[in-house]
């Protein structure tokens, strides 16, 4: 059984932030399109859920019963321009995705996905997208979407759902997809109407994707930066508290005395870095 943890996060006040990046890639820019003339099949799964703190998952026969509400669906390819840049774009830069593509695709999980989160603090709505490597024959493209799904008696909600586009630049087709919740201790938020009350669980698999092609996984790229500095680019674009410079409890105690400057102790019972609690 998964468990609920107390995070302890501690913070000495410094000017300037966390580099967002760790690449030093060239100033080339490439353009992005696609042949909306073919059709991408689409499988989509959202496996039973595994765990929730206040057992919802088991009482409340909406939350214990949700799959997926079309395992497959073929989509034109027009409908993935949705996460193209409007204008030449280098390695490391970021643009939005267009809402309704997103939302099509959403909707293969659940009916009713909506992109205004019920919950929100000002900074954590938003569909943002990164050129993370290319070559001449492929581009790679890691996006970071918030969104939510309306059920009948409540809302369920995602920490994020997160991804790869990989685009076959010479035919100007997709050649791999995936959009999925990354798993986590807890990695979903749910609200149910008829009782006011919100809980927090773990879901083991919620995705949309196509099957891989053999090779997509050893590309050589021209151009390119780490996953991580594109996630971390991703992060950045949702959540100022990314921009602090969190330290360890002991580095705080030799840094304050040092500095002269007081530390600030911070207890919460969830992530600052996504939407699950």
């Amino acid at each position: 059984m998964k468990t609920l943890t107390i995070s302890f996060l501690i913070l000495v006040i410094m000017n300037g932030q966390l580099n967002a990046d760790d690449h030093s890639a060239a100033n080339k820019k490439i353009t992005l399109s696609l042949d909306g003339a073919s059709e991408v099949l689409v499988e989509g799964f959202i496996a039973p859920i595994e765990y929730t703190q206040y057992n919802y998952h088991v009482e409340w026969d909406e939350l214990a019963n949700l799959r997926v509400a079309e395992p497959e669906k073929r989509y034109p390819t027009s409908v993935f321009r949705a996460f193209l840049p409007s204008k030449a774009v280098s390695v490391g830069d970021l643009w939005q995705i267009e809402e309704e593509g997103a939302l099509e695709l959403l909707r293969q999980l659940n009916p009713n996905p909506r992109l205004d989160l019920d919950i929100n603090v000002g900074d954590s709505r938003g569909l943002w997208a990164c050129l993370r490597a290319y070559n001449d024959e492929v581009a790679e493209i890691v996006f970071r979407i918030h969104a939510e799904f309306v059920l009948n008696d409540g809302r369920f909600t995602p920490s994020q759902f997160t991804g790869h586009l990989v685009i076959d630049r010479i035919r100007e087709e997709i050649a791999f997809f995936k959009m999925y919740v990354p798993e986590g201790v807890l990695n979903f938020d749910v609200g149910r109407n008829s009782t006011g009350a919100i809980d927090v669980g773990f879901c083991p698999q919620m995705e949309l994707r196509t099957k891989a092609p053999e090779g997509v996984s050893d590309i050589k790229f021209a151009e390119s930066i780490t996953q991580a500095a594109a996630e971390r680019a991703l992060i950045l674009r949702f959540y100022k508290s990314q921009q602090i410079n969190w330290v360890s409890l002991e580095e705080a105690l030799e840094m304050a005395p040092a500095q002269e400057k007081p530390i600030h102790v911070i207890s919460i019972d969830g992530p600052l870095a996504d939407e699950a609690c």
